[in-house]
């Protein structure tokens, strides 16, 4: 494995060229999306082609407890972790000249952990690759730029900005609004350059402190590698400017949330022709069943869209958060929305995702919905004309009743993998016990001395 700097994309040959590499981050996402792995000096690394971590990072809840293995006992046998050196990339804050690089995890007999969020997103893939399609995806990504919270006890509140005064909300697309924190976005910009990761554009949301980063259309585990970057570089360039980046749903009360939102196409891999649009144009069967999926499957998905109890305060009427599943042509209040676009690109964009989605499982999640669609070949509601936040919500309102559409899906836990989406439901029913446990100062403030 001497050789294996030539194996990696050129950005990254381009960040060591001339310089000497001193570390490797060997990476996968968890449960939840964190990076877990190990760190070693480069000249170990170029002598290992691979290493070994328990089962048992993908039991662990976002509070650091372990979750009863569901599918048997805790006996944390190893993974195989070998590198994918296609997402070998540069981690430039760090004081030395470092890489990272995302491994592939199998087990001891060589077969994909089902468990591992990236195998997940890799067996829908195939899914669809058997039945000759290639998926396409564009993510949004919405994060908010807040002051630093060293009290978790103490509510969130916006940056500071270069004027000395704190991020205005209310201010979506202004152009100033982004000059306020300007350093960290120039930052976001250098590391990205720094990675080879493509940012499409960057803007003001409606939020205080709240931006947007757009990226270009691709291949969906290309993409969901680029957003499990994105989240570290983001946080990385906030810290070098005093403040936190967050890609917590629901940050801030009283502000709008923050989404993942997912554009959707599928192409037909012989001819390369995107199968939403007839050969005269116009919207095909194949991309009304594909809507049809999303409306009839998401529900049971949400849990996966929206993983933690903070994810359901996003679901606001008339808060910027679609709360249905009713589909429209260039309408943002329908959770299902149809851009403006030309056949090529004709693609439906699931609205419903939050920002604190661990990206594989989002994409997978979403996915799965649109391949059962194009499966079971039924038909959506009629097209969503007028303001969709008058509907009645089609969603569950918290993650416990989000589990409990979880658990009763078939067909989407057949898709996701079985083993999976027992595994995940563990490891979120154990976070909603624990966060059910928790006295918030709502409760101390009203009915300490009232009831």
């Amino acid at each position: 494995m001497t050789n294996w700097t030539s194996k990696i994309p050129q950005a990254a040959q381009n960040y060591i060229e001339g310089r000497r590499l001193d570390e490797v981050e060997c990476i996968v996402a968890d449960i939840a999306g964190v990076a877990r792995g190990k760190a070693m000096p480069a000249s170990k690394f170029q002598f290992q082609d691979r290493f070994f971590l328990p089962n048992s990072i993908f039991l662990q809840t976002i509070t650091g407890e372990w979750t009863d293995n569901p599918m048997g006992a805790f006996t944390e046998p190893d993974m195989i972790l070998t590198p994918d050196f296609s997402t070998a990339t540069a981690a430039p804050w760090t004081a030395d000249i470092t890489l990272q690089v995302i491994h592939d995890v199998n087990d001891q007999q060589g077969n994909p952990v089902p468990t591992a969020p990236r195998n997940v997103l890799k067996r829908i893939m195939s899914l669809y690759e058997a039945e000759g399609w290639q998926p396409i995806v564009a993510p949004e990504m919405e994060f908010f730029l807040v002051a630093r919270n060293l009290d978790p006890n103490q509510p969130i509140i916006p940056p500071m900005g270069r004027s000395g005064r704190r991020a205005a909300g209310k201010q979506a697309y202004s152009m100033s609004a982004v000059d306020e924190y300007g350093k960290v976005i120039d930052d976001i910009y250098d590391f990205a350059e720094a990675q080879g990761l493509e940012i499409d554009g960057i803007l003001q949301e409606g939020g205080a402190g709240q931006v947007e980063i757009n990226l270009a259309h691709g291949d969906p585990v290309d993409l969901a590698d680029q957003i499990f970057y994105f989240k570290r570089l983001i946080r990385e360039a906030a810290l070098r400017h005093d403040c936190f980046a967050t890609f917590m749903a629901k940050p801030i009360e009283g502000e709008p949330g923050s989404a993942m939102h997912i554009h959707q196409s599928v192409v037909d891999m012989k001819t390369g022709q995107n199968i939403f649009s007839d050969p005269d144009g116009g919207e095909s069967e194949a991309f009304l069943h594909f809507t049809a999926g999303m409306q009839n499957y998401l529900p049971a998905v949400i849990a996966l869209l929206a993983p933690y109890v903070n994810s359901y305060r996003r679901y606001v009427p008339d808060f910027a958060a679609p709360i249905n599943l009713e589909w429209g042509r260039d309408n943002r209040t329908t959770g299902l929305r149809v851009p403006i676009s030309g056949p090529a690109a004709r693609r439906l964009e699931n609205r419903l995702a939050g920002m604190d989605c661990n990206p594989y499982l989002g994409l997978a999640a979403s996915m799965a919905c649109g391949y059962l669609g194009l499966k079971e070949k039924r038909m959506p509601r009629p097209e969503c004309i007028g303001d969709a936040y008058m509907s009645d919500t089609d969603l569950p309102y918290n993650l416990g009743d989000a589990l409990d559409l979880f658990a009763e899906c078939a067909p989407v836990r057949d898709v996701l993998g079985p083993e999976f989406c027992t595994v995940y439901e563990a490891v979120k029913r154990n976070e909603y016990k624990e966060f059910l446990q928790v006295i918030s100062p709502w409760e101390r403030e009203h009915l300490l001395l009232n009831v």
